[in-house]
């Protein structure tokens, strides 16, 4: 080798080595950059306190600040019945319920009422439904005197406060329990007229508030097959399309709300639960005047409600998995819109909620369950809140869970809530 050989061989192995230096030197500060990033991906998708209204995209519903964020919450009932007020309040202050409630890790609570109660509400309330003393001292001391809207503005006032967030939910025309009977959004004395004319006022009533983050048009539409609400089938029980008046109707008054859509109970032949059917949004989804506020909502139970024919001896979770993927949870899988469930739930004995038997009660809110953590864009309310029923979350006295155990469950699915991200802090809200 020739002295100028050795000297070209030197320089180009001190080369290789600068160029080894500056590559090690170059992915430390990628690997610290992918790092940042992904740290500040972390704080971006936490959920810090959030004041303001929700909106979706594609499957998902997203905050004020446009991070993902999922309704986790409970219904609590009574403002739709002839008592006129929600569950609990002849124990229990309403402070304390909501206090509960947000205690116990939900983030929002579904209110139904009737177009009965918006329109004629009592005055005052019924006093045995409404108590302003208690062993522990006064309760519900601002509720004296108020009729029934005047009691739901205070409720929803109070859970704004708190960070709860608040879905209306007309429930029933004429005040009394569970869905209408005929299955339609209207009867003789609340035509479809006052039906819009309700949710307008509700609207207006609520317009600088954005704690209601939305309306769920119409509790349970059902007897499609009868007599009653039908998906896509022209005239004057066709809900999807009535759907479409409400919902644009409402969205002129706040073009921020959400409005959720529940389906029917059968489309095609193919029968389930009251509200639960949304197969026909595949052919005639609902189109709104406003973009990105549509969120579709069916309604889920378990055999201890209806025996349907996917309960038996043979039902997995992979096939309880089959009906809802052709019912309603396509609509999130496909990304056409974000889906919550509006409604599932179980009684609070232990057979119903730790059977694991094929076609079980058990087997089937466990399954519920599941899907529900491995599918964080699907929202959900529980139902219910109120101790006296069978489904109640709460004890009699409206102070803890009955049931540890299902509460649990509710626990393993929802998000943790962390404080205030630095990233966002002092910043201004998206919408």
């Amino acid at each position: 080798m020739s002295f100028l050989e050795s000297v070209f061989r030197a320089m180009c192995q001190i080369v290789v080595a600068l160029l080894l230096c500056a590559h090690t030197a170059w992915a430390a500060r990628h690997r610290d950059a992918s790092a940042d990033a992904d740290t500040r991906v972390a704080k971006s998708a936490m959920r810090a306190p959030d004041m303001g209204y929700w909106h979706t995209d594609e499957a998902q519903i997203l905050d004020s600040w446009n991070r993902p964020v999922r309704i986790e919450g409970i219904n609590w009932y009574g403002f739709e019945t002839r008592r006129e007020v929600p569950g609990g309040l002849a124990v229990q202050d309403y402070h304390a319920i909501l206090d509960t409630v947000k205690r116990e890790g939900y983030n929002t609570v579904r209110l139904p009422f009737s177009n009965q109660m918006i329109e004629d509400p009592i005055v005052p309330a019924v006093p045995e439904d409404i108590a302003f003393g208690s062993p522990n001292g006064a309760i519900n001391q601002d509720l004296r005197g108020l009729n029934s809207l005047q009691i739901m503005d205070r409720i929803v006032a109070y859970a704004g406060q708190i960070g709860l967030k608040v879905i209306l939910d007309d429930h029933r025309s004429e005040a009394g329990d569970s869905a209408e009977p005929s299955g339609l959004w209207y009867t003789a004395r609340y035509p479809e007229s006052s039906w819009i004319a309700d949710w307008v006022a509700l609207a207006t009533r609520y317009k600088d508030n954005s704690a209601v983050i939305g309306m769920d048009l119409r509790n349970e539409p059902h007897n499609a097959q009868i007599n009653g609400a039908c998906w896509d089938c022209g005239g004057a029980r066709d809900w999807h399309l009535a759907a479409e008046r409400a919902g644009d109707a409402i969205l002129k008054i706040n073009p921020r709300l959400l409005i959720f859509v529940e389906g029917t109970d059968s489309y095609r032949g193919d029968s389930t639960w009251w509200g639960g059917n949304l197969e026909g949004v595949k052919a005639s989804p609902v189109s709104l005047t406003v973009a990105h506020q549509l969120v579709y909502s069916p309604h889920v139970y378990g055999p201890k409600v209806y025996q349907q024919p996917w309960f038996n001896g043979k039902t997995t979770s992979r096939s309880l998995e089959d009906v809802w993927h052709r019912q309603w949870a396509y609509i999130s899988e496909w990304g056409i819109a974000p889906v919550w469930i509006g409604e599932f739930g179980t009684t609070n004995d232990a057979g119903d909620i730790e059977n694991s038997n094929p076609g079980s009660e058990g087997q089937w809110f466990d399954s519920l369950v599941v899907y529900l953590s491995r599918n964080q864009e699907v929202g959900w309310t529980v139902w219910a809140l109120n101790g006296e029923d069978a489904d109640g979350l709460l004890d009699a006295s409206y102070s803890f869970p009955v049931n540890g155990r299902k509460q649990q469950m509710m626990s393993s699915i929802m998000s943790p809530v962390p404080g205030e991200s630095q990233e966002v802090a002092g910043m201004e809200p998206l919408r």
